[in-house]
């Protein structure tokens, strides 16, 4: 490429670094049965590190019971799924897991993604464009893909002030009533580590005649008798239309889902062309899903360890003085406020005490909210808790100090 075009990605690169926003990867190394330890490729030379910010909340990614399924799935059926679903790629265990993923959520059927994200883009806007002249009503919150869905429908749409239900009224109240509508929203919010009113929602999408459709993918695994998330911990999923749910969380592997009526997910599947041009998920992946399920339906272990554990992080994180954002959720966010520092906090925690947190810096969440987004699991032990709370405190004091200092000088 000529140098024009190459001037061009520079300065965008400039910029972000110039913000403190350009993201650097580390290469983390995952060995199975040794979470939360993974192997850091450090350009020193590799050393072993505690993962503090995992979205494999419970470990499960690596239970022998999820690798042993994908292991067969994948000697027995192959590597791949062979195409997208109506060529050759509806394969027996992902048959299997729509039929699991509805049950678990109390629906007729559930419809399987290659992500969440896809999940909510493909639906969402199919949705939009079959409802016709619907308005779409939209947490202020919601994370980037239900943002893209809604973009990409070109929908008319309304956002509401996070978990305002009152702000929602005044918005639904003020269209005809027989006018489509669609209430997206979240039962988890995954940086602020905070809920969503399902009951008010579901009781307002009820008065004004609207669909609700609940991200679940931070919550499903983690919460209710068997994980089928928030919802179902509040036993209110039969009140919700569209229910969306991620692999790639707690459940441990990879993959989106939505779980609703037959006729609701027939029309996605039959529209949307996030769904129909894609290949499926391999039959491995489907398996390590469905065997992960299973599990955690019949074991609450895994959820009640790491709830403890969290309980115990914010309790000592607290009782020093940190600032973390309030929640009754597995996400503990503490509050840095200024990019360069968290970026600088996180790299000596990382350098110096072994503890992996990447740091969340703006567009992930506004300016001037940076913050640490710490997922302890049930495998953390309980003398690792004390001492991330010992590596922060000399982080946050350390980075602070030379932070000071650089600005000053």
């Amino acid at each position: 490429m000529g140098s024009r075009y190459d001037d061009i990605f520079a300065a965008s690169l400039d910029s972000l670094k110039s913000e403190n926003r350009y993201r650097y990867f580390v290469e983390i190394e995952r060995r199975a049965g040794q979470h939360p330890v993974a192997r850091w490729h450090a350009p020193d030379g590799p050393r072993d590190v505690i993962v503090w910010c995992s979205n494999d909340y419970l470990g499960m990614g690596q239970k022998d019971v999820v690798t042993d399924a994908m292991a067969h799935a994948v000697k027995t059926q192959g590597a791949g799924a062979g195409g997208t679903r109506n060529i050759s790629g509806t394969t027996q265990p992902l048959v299997e897991l729509e039929k699991e993923l509805a049950n678990l959520h109390g629906k007729e059927r559930a419809l399987i993604f290659t992500s969440g994200y896809v999940a909510n883009e493909a639906s969402i806007s199919t949705l939009v464009k079959l409802l016709g002249d619907v308005k779409v009503f939209s947490d202020a919150m919601n994370h980037s893909s239900i943002i893209s869905g809604i973009r990409n429908s070109k929908a008319d749409k309304a956002i509401f002030r996070h978990n305002d239900v009152a702000h929602l009224e005044e918005l639904l109240a003020a269209e005809p009533l027989d006018r489509p509508k669609l209430i997206i929203f979240e039962s988890v919010y995954s940086m602020d580590g905070d809920t969503g009113p399902i009951a008010a929602i579901c009781d307002l999408a009820e008065k004004y005649n609207a669909l609700t459709y609940i991200d679940e993918v931070h919550a499903v695994g983690m919460y209710g008798a068997e994980g089928g998330g928030v919802a179902e911990r509040e036993g209110l999923s039969h009140r919700i239309d569209v229910i969306q749910g991620s692999f790639g969380k707690a459940i441990g592997v990879m993959g989106g889902y939505i779980a609703s009526s037959d006729l609701l997910c027939d029309a996605v599947r039959s529209h949307g062309s996030g769904f129909i041009f894609t290949t499926a998920i391999p039959p491995g992946l489907a398996a390590g899903a469905l065997a992960s399920i299973r599990y955690l339906r019949k074991s609450s272990n895994e959820r009640l360890g790491q709830q403890r554990n969290v309980a115990l992080l914010k309790k000592l994180l607290t009782e020093e003085g940190f600032d973390v954002l309030p929640g009754d959720t597995h996400i503990v966010p503490v509050m840095v406020r200024d990019p360069a520092l968290c970026l600088a906090i996180t790299s000596h925690l990382l350098d110096q005490h072994g503890m992996y947190i990447q740091p969340i810096n703006y567009p992930t969440v506004a300016k001037g909210t940076e913050r640490l987004r710490i997922t302890p699991g049930p495998l953390h032990s309980e003398q690792m808790i004390i001492d991330l709370v010992a590596a922060l405190k000399d982080s946050f004091a350390y980075c602070t100090k030379q932070h000071g200092a650089s600005r000053t000088a």
